[in-house]
């Protein structure tokens, strides 16, 4: 059983409550975090699903925006009801093949690719030239931090590094801070998710991730439109949504990174997780139903 969500009364003195929430009068979609945003435990939650489900059979987009590699992402981006998921915090897209056959730019019909199919923000040889220099990083990290190593879903990766500080080992803050620095100071980007620390080279993250997908798949301007759309996660690494979503919303569980937090979601769910999520959900359909 989930244990209950700390600081409870500061989460509430600081952010309004859902109820509070006017969803989109015309929504395009749904942006969301999937680790403790969708999942509970590590599953996504039947709620959740379900509420994808119908948000998709109501017209709406939902794309999961990740830290999660490329290789965890699949079997979710060819099973669940989505339309992409952006994984390794903007770098690759993971297409439907329904969605493949939208992109206003795709170069070949749907079905000639494999199922599902990515695309790159970056090309082949950067990749690989980044890939070697983030697995010194990786190393220096396990040597000089201790306790730290690297997530397990670590061979799934193509673009980033990740270090376990919560799904399967607990570091303190301390360590956590330590491998950010050690990142940054090789010239990576570095965030902290609600189980991982992630590293990488290039300008992507989960806002530049959110606007590509948007343009590739459907040719819209995602800043644009930016207020008919909703962005729902859980955790530090959501920051830079939160910032730039007028319709932003933190599950309840983002309780225990508020103290850590510069940029606050506009609006808090009652329920934690894939149950929050469902709320969002249901906020949504009840308001586009009148």
């Amino acid at each position: 059983m989930t244990a209950a969500t700390p600081h409870w009364p500061t989460l509430h003195e600081r952010l309004q409550s859902i109820a509070q929430w006017s969803p989109p009068e015309s929504p395009i979609g749904i942006l969301t975090d999937i680790d403790d945003t969708l999942t509970t435990d590590g599953a996504i939650t039947p709620s959740a699903l379900n509420a994808i489900a119908e948000l998709q059979a109501a017209g709406l987009h939902v794309i999961p925006v990740t830290g999660r590699p490329v290789g965890w992402s699949e079997p979710f981006a060819a099973t669940w009801p989505v339309d992409a998921i952006v994984a390794e915090n903007g770098a690759v897209g993971l297409l439907r093949r329904s969605t493949e056959a939208q992109r206003p730019s795709s170069p070949r019909p749907a079905g000639k690719r494999e199922y599902p199919s990515k695309i790159y923000q970056q090309d082949a040889a950067t990749r690989a030239a980044n890939y070697s220099r983030m697995q010194d990083t990786l190393e220096l990290i396990e040597s000089e931090v201790p306790g730290a190593r690297r997530a397990t879903d670590s061979p799934g990766r193509e673009c980033d590094i990740a270090i376990d500080h919560s799904e399967f080992t607990t570091l303190p803050q301390t360590a956590i801070d330590h491998c950010v620095q050690i990142m940054r100071a090789a010239g990576m980007n570095a965030t902290v998710s609600s189980i991982h620390i992630n590293g990488w080279f290039g300008s992507h993250n989960k806002l530049e991730g959110a606007r590509w997908i948007v343009r590739e798949l459907f040719g819209r301007d995602l800043d644009a439109e930016i207020d008919r759309w909703v962005y729902v996660g859980d955790s530090t690494n959501d920051q830079i949504m939160f910032e730039h979503f007028p319709h932003s919303i933190g599950v309840a569980n983002i309780a225990r990174f508020v103290p850590q937090l510069t940029h606050l979601p506009r609006y808090v769910t009652q329920g934690e997780r894939g149950a929050g999520f469902a709320e969002v959900a249901q906020a949504i359909l009840n308001k586009n139903s009148c």
